[in-house]
């Protein structure tokens, strides 16, 4: 089994989709290992996105993820990051294949609805970011 993370922006909070696209995620046979609700600010945004620092996007990125709400799931199945990744969908929603979770809720790629860890070693770092000492077991 593999774990990954799954984050609902706040675009897709606000726009009151998280049912919408949880439900979509547990069709998908993903098991839910964690949830909650949390607000980023300016400093913990730009500690978790530390790996875009310098880019020309980083900016309005910490600005969009310190905005509202977000929802943070670990989830969990066989081959979880590629999954939700296929889930998910494109970066940018209008090359996002049709039936995503992009194609459907995302705004822009800017304000894409969710953010869905790339690599294991990502995976790992975003659910230590988010749930520090929390037992998965």
């Amino acid at each position: 089994m593999e774990r990954t993370l799954l984050i609902i922006k706040p675009d897709a909070v606000a726009k009151r989709v998280t049912g919408k696209i949880l439900q979509r995620v547990t069709q998908q046979n993903f098991r839910l290992c964690a949830l909650r609700s949390e607000r980023l600010t300016a400093e913990s945004a730009g500690g978790f996105y530390h790996v875009h620092r310098g880019k020309p996007f980083y900016q309005s990125l910490i600005e969009f993820m310190s905005s509202g709400p977000i929802l943070v799931a670990v989830l969990e199945k066989e081959d979880a990051i590629k999954s939700l990744r296929e889930v998910v969908g494109a970066t940018d929603p209008q090359n996002a294949r049709q039936g995503t979770i992009r194609k459907e809720f995302a705004e822009s790629k800017g304000h894409n609805a969710v953010h869905a860890s790339d690599s294991p070693e990502s995976a790992r770092e975003e659910i230590a970011f988010f749930f520090p000492s929390a037992d998965f077991s």
